[in-house]
C-alpha cells in the first residue's frame, strides 16, 4: 500500500496545480487575447491565444493543463512587450480530442502548423513539463524557425525523469482522473464533454511510452536554451546537468567565454510548485529572452 500512494504522488501532483492556478487566478491580473481560434493544422483544430504585440513568444502548455491553468500568471506580463501565442495541445482546452495518436514528433509538428497560419517565420519557445519536452522536439525538427528556448522542469528523454516518476505512471488508470479539479476544468471547456474518457486514456498511454530525442540532437541545438529546474521537482539532476553540457554550458566562464545557454535550479521547489514562483520565473525569462 505505502509503494501504491507513493506511485499516486505525481496524480495527486497534478492535481494539486489545477488547484493553485485556479486560486491564483482568482487573484492574479486578467487579460483577454487580442486574437484567437483554430488553426486547422495536420488532421485536427489547435486552440491558440494572441496577446501583445512584438517580437513573438510561444508558449506549450503542461500534461492535462490548459492555456490559462499554466500560464494565467505569466501572460499579462510577458504580453506587455511580446506577442504572447499560447497553445492547447492535442486534446486540451479548447482543441478538440482526436483519435491521431500521440506523439512528441506530431505535436511539435502542429506547433509549426500553428505558426504557418500566423504567419509567423520564427519565435521564441517556451515549454513547461509535457510542452518542455514538445518544445525539444521542436527545436530539433525545425532550428531555422526557432529564435530562443526556454524548458520548464522538463526532459528530451524518459530517463530524464527520477526512476520514481516514471515508475508511477505504471500505476495511473482512467479512474483515479474522476471527480477531480481536472475533470471539472475539462467539461468547464472541451468541445466534446463526452471524450473525457478515450482523452485520459490516451494520455496515460501517452506517459507510459518511453522516448528519447538523442544526445546528438539536443547538441545539435544551436539556439540559445534556458532550463528552469526545481531543486526538487522529479528530474533526474545528474542527467540535467549532462544535458546542459550538451548545450554547450558547464565551462569555467573565468577561463572560456560564457556559454549562451543557461541553467536556473530554483531552490526548495518541485515540480508543481516551480511554476508558481510567478516573479522569479518571470525574471529569468525576461533577463533570457530580452
Amino acid at each position: 500500500m505505502k509503494n501504491l500512494l507513493q506511485a499516486l504522488n505525481p496524480l495527486k501532483s497534478i492535481l494539486l496545480i489545477v488547484v493553485m492556478c485556479a486560486a491564483s487566478r482568482a487573484n492574479g491580473q486578467q487579460v483577454k487575447p487580442s486574437n484567437g481560434g483554430y488553426a486547422p493544422v495536420n488532421g485536427i483544430e489547435v486552440y491558440y491565444e494572441v496577446y501583445g504585440e512584438g517580437k513573438p513568444l510561444i508558449l506549450l502548455h503542461g500534461a492535462f493543463m490548459t492555456i490559462e491553468g499554466n500560464w494565467a500568471e505569466l501572460i499579462p506580463e510577458l504580453s506587455k512587450n511580446r506577442k504572447v501565442i499560447a497553445i492547447e495541445l492535442q486534446g486540451h482546452g479548447h482543441t478538440p480530442f482526436s483519435d491521431r495518436k500521440l506523439s512528441y514528433a506530431t505535436l511539435a509538428h502542429d506547433v509549426e502548423g500553428v505558426m504557418d497560419y500566423l504567419k509567423i517565420d520564427s519565435a521564441d519557445v517556451a515549454g513547461y513539463s509535457m510542452g518542455g519536452s514538445v518544445a525539444y522536439k521542436f527545436a530539433i525538427q525545425a532550428p531555422k524557425r526557432l529564435k530562443k528556448l526556454v524548458i520548464i522542469s522538463s526532459t528530451y528523454k524518459s530517463s530524464g525523469w527520477l526512476p520514481e516518476i516514471t515508475n508511477a505512471f505504471k500505476y495511473w488508470k482512467p479512474g483515479l482522473f474522476m471527480n477531480t479539479p481536472m475533470k471539472a476544468a475539462y467539461d468547464a471547456i472541451a468541445p466534446d464533454k463526452t471524450k473525457w474518457t478515450k482523452f485520459i486514456g490516451q494520455m496515460i498511454a501517452f506517459a507510459q511510452e518511453p522516448f528519447d530525442f538523442g544526445d546528438d540532437n539536443i547538441s545539435k541545438i544551436s539556439a540559445p536554451v534556458l532550463i528552469i529546474a526545481g531543486d526538487n521537482d522529479g528530474l533526474d539532476k545528474i542527467e540535467l546537468a549532462k544535458t546542459y553540457k550538451l548545450l554547450g554550458g558547464g565551462v569555467s566562464a573565468d577561463l572560456a567565454p560564457m556559454p549562451k545557454s543557461q541553467l536556473a535550479i530554483v531552490p526548495s521547489q518541485g515540480h508543481v510548485s516551480l511554476m508558481m514562483q510567478t516573479t522569479t520565473v518571470l525574471t529569468y525569462l525576461n533577463n533570457f529572452l530580452k
